[in-house]
């Protein structure tokens, strides 16, 4: 890992322990709050411990990217947990199908960037 990626990795995880412990809910009950830093802060530790050991560069760069946009939205939408998707119904296709197969590949394509690493967790 060169020393400029390690700074901004590091960069990116006070930045965020900066944001929990700043971060009001848009509720603005004490309760939700607290709910909510608590889950920024599990979530921080969780992925950045789990993704410690990646020596890839292109793999480091997706998870960099992934924590910006989920940065980036949790900010703007005041809300710290993922944001669904909504995919197209698996249609008529039989799990059997070829089609069910391709169906599936489509969605793991389409899958945005800032929910990469939240199936794998949970």
């Amino acid at each position: 890992m060169t020393p400029v990626t390690r700074q901004e990795i590091l960069g990116l995880y006070r930045k965020i322990f900066r944001i929990a412990k700043t971060w009001r809910s848009a509720t603005g009950q004490m309760k939700e709050t607290e709910k909510e830093k608590q889950y920024i802060v599990s979530e921080a530790k969780t992925l950045f411990c789990k993704n410690r050991a990646l020596r890839d560069p292109e793999l480091i760069k997706q998870c960099v990217e992934e924590c910006k946009a989920r940065i980036e939205l949790g900010l703007h939408y005041h809300n710290p947990y993922p944001r669904p998707i909504h995919l197209p119904p698996m249609g008529l296709a039989q799990p059997q199908a070829r089609a069910f197969r391709h169906q599936e590949k489509l969605r793991k394509i389409s899958k945005p960037i800032y929910l990469k690493s939240h199936d794998e967790i949970s």
